[in-house]
């Protein structure tokens, strides 16, 4: 039974791909429309809480992970390395460097890919699962966000359209992306609200005590 189930979670860890996109937690460099509001330094420590959510939410799911870094690999940080494989993105835009890392994990063998950031605090565990769960029945997933974007990609083979001529962080890039695959068989997940500016955590609990930083 034990070997069974061992067997069962290693043949989920090659067939389902989980690719999170992260950017350095720098000061001045991260959550910057949030920063104009709150300041440089709430906004760091608010993308470090965020950063450590996605570990919480992602870290025992029975698929491989991956962290792709927006400037550079970082060995000693909140990403356990015996947990996340992790990668440098590569690609001019999001959309090109989103279309890099998924085709990397097709050639690879993967044979359900998702994608996500790594600052999204309206997303569970149960979630990511019901999402992969989805694919199968599905050939892509999409979760959409509160400002038109979406918070959730996923897919069992490469689009590259997708990709493509999108305006990234504008709100017409899920409207776009379902034009793409008004044709294919689409999965749409609930909608979530993303943590770009203040006005999306003023009245969340959990943020209050990060706002005792905000500039005065």
């Amino acid at each position: 039974m034990v070997t069974q189930r061992k067997k069962s979670i290693f043949e989920l860890k090659k067939k389902n791909l989980l690719i999170i996109f992260t950017r350095n937690p720098e000061l001045g460099k991260c959550k910057t429309r949030l920063a104009a509001t709150i300041g440089d330094q709430a906004a760091l420590e608010i993308y470090t809480f965020l950063l450590e959510h996605t570990v919480k939410i992602t870290s025992k799911l029975n698929v491989t992970k991956e962290v792709h870094y927006s400037v550079e690999v970082r060995e000693n940080d909140v990403w356990d390395s015996e947990v996340y494989s992790k990668k440098q993105q590569t690609g001019e835009d999001l959309g090109k460097r989103m279309e890099y890392a998924s085709a990397e994990g097709f050639a690879n063998g993967y044979q359900n890919i998702i994608i996500i950031g790594s600052d999204m605090y309206d997303l569970s565990q149960n979630d990511l699962e019901n999402a992969f769960h989805q694919l199968t029945s599905h050939d892509y997933v999409l979760g959409p966000a509160e400002d038109g974007g979406y918070y959730l990609f996923g897919m069992k083979s490469l689009n590259s359209q997708v990709f493509k001529n999108k305006i990234w962080g504008k709100e017409t890039v899920l409207k776009d992306t379902l034009e793409d695959l008004k044709t294919e068989n689409v999965k749409l997940l609930e909608e979530r609200n993303d943590v770009d500016y203040y006005e999306d955590i003023k009245d969340i609990d959990v943020f209050q005590k990060f706002f005792k930083l905000t500039k005065q």
